[in-house]
């Protein structure tokens, strides 16, 4: 209900995602994924530090998203997926990645605490890279986009099962997989 009322406010929403996003960008700085240091250290799985706060975002959001879902406080509305989306977004974003050494989450993050490299590199390379993908999003999504589109948004969806089936298996096994992360000091 109050979610429902909010829903129809997009000035307060976007003042509530504006602090949001500074509440985001100042927990990667406290867990240390805006340091370039720490996501090259990822990139040569000498330290898994953004494993570690992905993983983690990954089960708190699953658990509090769907919380929410069952009480009836949010509902969710996926985008549809494809193999050629999921293909060429995961092609952009690793090119980003590896070339910056920031994902477009950290590269906010480590512009907020001062690097320049992000603000001009990153932030510049944002721009760039979304104004030639939506030059060429006609012709990307005839040909490649639209390939391969997934019959569901979700995989309970897929299964046709309470996702509460995949969240608590899913949740356990990030848990003790970062658990064994810690214990061999990893």
């Amino acid at each position: 209900m109050m979610l429902t009322t909010l829903h129809e406010n997009k000035r307060l929403q976007l003042f509530i995602g504006f602090l949001i996003g500074i509440c985001f960008g100042g927990f990667l700085y406290i867990g240390g994924v805006t340091e370039y240091n720490v996501i090259l250290g990822q990139l040569l799985l000498t330290d898994f530090t953004v494993i570690k706060v992905m993983l983690t975002a990954v089960v708190v959001g699953m658990i509090g998203v769907y919380a929410m879902r069952c009480r009836g406080m949010v509902e969710l509305h996926p985008k549809p997926g494809s193999i050629g989306s999921t293909v060429i977004g995961g092609i952009i974003f690793g090119m980003g990645f590896a070339i910056l050494g920031y994902c477009p989450g950290t590269v906010a993050g480590a512009v907020g605490h001062g690097s320049l490299d992000a603000l001009f590199g990153g932030v510049t390379g944002i721009l760039i890279g979304a104004g030639i993908f939506a030059a060429a999003y006609p012709a990307l999504d005839e040909k490649i986009l639209s390939k391969g589109v997934f019959r569901s948004m979700t995989i309970p969806d897929y299964l046709k099962i309470n996702p509460w089936y995949i969240i608590i298996p899913l949740c356990i096994l990030i848990v003790a997989f970062l658990a064994g992360m810690e214990y061999f000091g990893i």
